[in-house]
């Protein structure tokens, strides 16, 4: 750690700690920790006001901003240098939207024009009858889609795609019954192309296919995928693999070919108002210093609760139904991110890191976690998503309920309630953020997720910690893999479990 790193972190861990209420008697305080931003979409308005946030703790993280070289590191991803360091890539998921390195923009537009071309033939009836997807990934290839395609189809879609991630069989057999193998395309999707989650699940649909009377079940499957070669040699025809680049993250895809299932499902114009919607966040990430910069202020509050006030968990409340599956996303995206216990030089954190991402729906929650949020001994920053327009025709009391009740929850966490009897006595003084869209729709949900991308990023280069390689998740893959190729042998209550399961 340098010494405007450590001054900056000094700085910020003697902080006075004023409770919201104090905070709130400054009269320009909204104003201050608020914003709305004019998106594609509709405008959304970004309230960090009810944090303990103040001039003091925004001035000392700038100062760490600026110890770190935020705006350095910044414009590296997007210059679509390395910064990648563990792994030596690049990180060019902005060029898939627009923004970044010239070379990479334009190869993204090349991809992009050959599967709007394959959507739109698709669509068209080149391929024969299609009433079904079944898109098959596992992580940011199938959470991505599944988010996307969870919101933005609530009034029907042009194809019914159904995203299988899970190797358990009994997720593959379940599309299976939702699907006639007649009308039925096979996305598949992975990076490598050998993701054995993936790889197995795509066998079983390929016989699937063939036992439901497809003659030729590889000409239902469209490839998605970093390594087309190894597409075409497991028999998929070159004119169905939609490629993607290499320095293009499995968590950052979604706006890749990876997209495939969103484009079908919603038709290729909804799905380039997504993306115009994401790049609009971009725009705003790229060119907008300091606090005024939402993303970075957002991580700002992040590391205020993680590392000054030693919060363990966020929570993540979408009061709109629509986004049910947000949560979700932001599990992997912050969690595989920023859990790291090492910097980009390999040397040890000097705090806590990401973080556990955790939430639910609205107003679902409020009858079933909320009780810990008010009243428990865990302090929990929030926050709240929520859309002034409804997403349903139904009478307005219901959507008026909602967002009631959504904003009278970030009310209750930070006034509290006294009383004399402690069982109904609330502390209040608990933090929540709110984001307030006017609407659900393409350009607005890219612009949410492109928000998080680039709070995770700047949350990642304050903690100087590489934000885009994930190999914890490998290890365990790797034993799985020695357990089913036999010869290996471990500890004794995982010998006992195998025995008893009869995998060994």
């Amino acid at each position: 750690m340098n010494d405007a790193v450590a001054a900056a972190w000094t700085k910020l861990h003697a902080l006075d700690r004023p409770t919201l209420a104090q905070l709130f008697t400054d009269p320009g305080r909204l104003d201050a920790l608020s914003a709305r931003l004019d998106l594609p979409g509709g405008a959304v308005r970004f309230d960090w006001s009810k944090t303990h946030l103040d001039s003091a703790a925004i001035a000392a993280f700038e100062a760490l901003a600026a110890a770190v070289d935020f705006s350095g590191k910044r414009a590296a991803m997007f210059a679509g240098d390395a910064i990648n360091v563990t792994e030596g890539r690049a990180v060019e998921h902005t060029a898939q939207r627009g923004l970044g390195n010239p070379d990479s923009v334009e190869l993204a537009e090349l991809f992009h024009a050959r599967m709007a071309s394959l959507v739109r033939v698709i669509h068209a009836g080149a391929l024969g009858e299609i009433k079904h997807l079944i898109h098959i990934g596992i992580g940011g290839s199938a959470l991505g889609p599944a988010l996307a395609i969870d919101a933005l189809t609530r009034d029907g879609a042009m194809v019914d795609v159904h995203v299988v991630s899970n190797i358990d069989g009994v997720a593959l057999e379940a599309a299976f019954k939702a699907c006639d193998p007649a009308t039925t395309l096979i996305a598949v999707a992975s990076k490598t192309f050998t993701t054995t989650e993936t790889m197995t699940n795509a066998a079983s649909a390929l016989a699937w296919l063939t036992e439901g009377g497809v003659a030729d079940p590889y000409g239902r499957v469209v490839a998605l995928t970093a390594n087309p070669d190894k597409a075409v040699e497991w028999g998929v025809d070159e004119t169905r693999v939609l490629p993607f680049s290499e320095s293009v993250g499995g968590r950052y895809s979604l706006w890749s070919s990876i997209g495939f299932p969103v484009a079908l499902a919603v038709g290729w114009e909804e799905f380039a108002e997504f993306l115009d919607g994401a790049a609009a966040m971009d725009r705003h990430f790229l060119e907008t210093d300091g606090a005024a910069n939402l993303p970075l202020r957002a991580a700002f509050a992040d590391l205020y609760y993680a590392r000054l006030r030693g919060c363990q968990t966020r929570a993540v409340f979408a009061y709109d139904e629509r986004l049910r599956l947000f949560p979700d996303y932001l599990q992997q995206l912050e969690m595989e991110s920023n859990g790291k216990a090492v910097k980009a030089d390999g040397s040890p954190v000097d705090g806590p890191t990401a973080p556990i991402t955790w939430g639910g729906v609205g107003t679902d929650a409020q009858h079933a976690v909320f009780q810990l949020l008010h009243q428990g001994t865990n302090l929990v920053p929030v926050d709240f998503i929520a859309s002034i327009a409804p997403g349903d025709e139904l009478d307005p009391a219901h959507h008026r309920n909602l967002l009631a009740n959504c904003f009278a929850q970030g009310a209750a966490l930070m006034a509290g309630k006294p009383g004399s009897d402690p069982a109904r006595a609330y502390p209040g003084d608990r933090p929540s953020a709110t984001i307030l869209c006017e609407d659900i729709n393409a350009a607005t949900l890219g612009a949410l997720i492109a928000f998080h991308e680039h709070r995770t990023f700047a949350g990642g280069v304050l903690m100087e910690i590489n934000s885009f390689d994930q190999f914890g998740v490998e290890l365990g893959k790797e034993i799985a893999k020695s357990i089913l190729g036999g010869g290996a042998t471990f500890d004794a209550s995982t010998e006992a479990l195998l025995a008893e399961a009869g995998i060994k």
